[in-house]
C-alpha cells in the first residue's frame, strides 16, 4: 500500500493532524515541530499524545515526519546562529520521544562562504552533541537543490557529514525530488542511475522518506521551486515511475507542493491510482 501524506498545521496538536490527515486519503504525514520561521515551540500536550498514538495504531499510519524549522543553520558563519541550531536540534529530538520511533527532517545547512568543508565539520559537530544511544528517532539529512551555498547538493555532501557522525546508525536521508532535479540529477531519464549513484555513495539503505514534489525549474536550475504534481518539469511520467520503483515504492512520500487541503486531497487520490500494489 503506498504510503502517502502532506505537510500539515501542528497548531492544533498531533490528534487534529492525523484527523486531517484521514480527511484528505493520506496515512502519513509531515509536519513542523515549532514556526518554521522562528523558535519558539508549544508545550507538549501529553493528551493529546496518548489520543494521536491510540488513533495512528487504529488507523494504521507507519510513521510520521517531523521537520525541522528553516532558522535552524548547522552551518551558519555566525556563532550564535550555530548555538540556536544546537539548541532548536537537542530540544526537538527530547521532545520527539513522546512519539517514538518516527523521521526526524532537516535542511543540512548553508555554510554562507566558509566552503563545503567547514560547513560539513560543523554540521557533524552538532549531530555528534544532540544524538545518544538511547534515542528511537532517526534523523534525516535532506537532498538540497544547491541554492547559494547550501551542503547537501550532492550525494558526497551527505555521505560526508554521515562519515563523520559517531551515532552514524541514527542517521538517515529523505530524497527530495525537485531538490535532486534542480540540484542536476536527472530523475526523469535515469532514475535507475540515480538510485545507483545513491546505493554505491550513501547506501539505499539509509533512505527512509521522499519529498514528493514536481518543479517549476528544468534539471539544475538550482533554484528549488516546488510545483503541484504533473504540472512541472519531472512531469506525471516520472513521478509514475518514482513511486513504483522498487528501491522507493515502499518508503513514506511527504507532499510539499503549493497546496491547499483540497488540491493536496486531489494529489493522493491520483497517486494512488497510478500505484501498483
Amino acid at each position: 500500500m503506498l504510503t502517502i501524506g502532506a505537510h500539515l498545521s501542528a497548531s492544533k496538536g498531533y490528534t487534529a493532524m492525523l484527523k486531517q490527515a484521514l480527511e484528505i486519503g493520506a496515512n502519513t504525514f509531515q509536519f513542523f515541530t515549532r514556526n518554521p520561521r522562528g523558535g519558539s515551540a508549544k508545550a507538549i500536550d501529553e493528551n493529546d499524545v496518548t489520543a494521536f498514538l491510540q488513533l495512528m495504531k487504529e488507523n494504521n499510519f507507519p510513521v510520521i515526519l517531523a521537520h525541522a524549522p528553516y532558522t535552524l543553520n548547522c552551518c551558519s558563519a555566525k556563532p550564535e546562529t550555530r548555538e540556536f541550531a544546537l539548541n532548536t536540534f537537542a530540544d526537538d529530538l527530547k521532545r520527539m520521544e513522546y512519539t517514538p520511533n518516527q523521521l526526524y527532517n532537516f535542511h543540512p545547512g548553508s555554510h554562507v562562504g566558509q566552503g563545503v568543508d567547514v560547513g560539513v565539520e560543523q554540521i557533524a559537530e552538532i549531530l555528534n552533541k544532540v544524538l545518544f544511544e538511547d534515542m528511537t528517532t532517526t534523523v534525516l539529512l535532506e537532498t538540497m537543490a544547491g541554492k547559494g551555498s547550501e551542503i547537501g547538493r550532492s550525494f558526497e555532501e551527505l555521505r560526508a557529514i554521515i562519515d563523520r557522525v559517531e551515532l552514524s546508525e541514527k542517521i538517515g536521508v529523505c530524497l527530495d525530488t525537485c531538490h535532486v532535479h534542480e540540484g542536476g540529477y536527472d530523475i526523469i531519464n535515469n532514475l535507475d542511475g540515480v538510485l545507483e549513484d545513491f546505493d554505491h555513495i550513501v547506501g539505499i539503505n539509509r533512505l527512509k522518506a521522499i519529498h514528493l514534489n514536481d518543479s517549476k525549474n528544468p534539471i539544475a536550475a538550482h533554484k528549488d521551486r516546488h510545483e503541484k504534481i504533473g504540472d512541472g518539469y519531472i512531469g506525471l511520467d516520472a513521478i509514475e515511475r518514482i513511486i513504483n520503483h522498487p528501491s522507493l515504492k515502499n518508503l513514506p512520500f511527504y507532499l510539499e507542493t503549493p497546496n491547499e487541503l483540497d488540491g493536496y486531497a486531489k494529489e493522493i487520490s491520483l497517486l494512488r491510482s497510478l500505484y501498483n500494489d
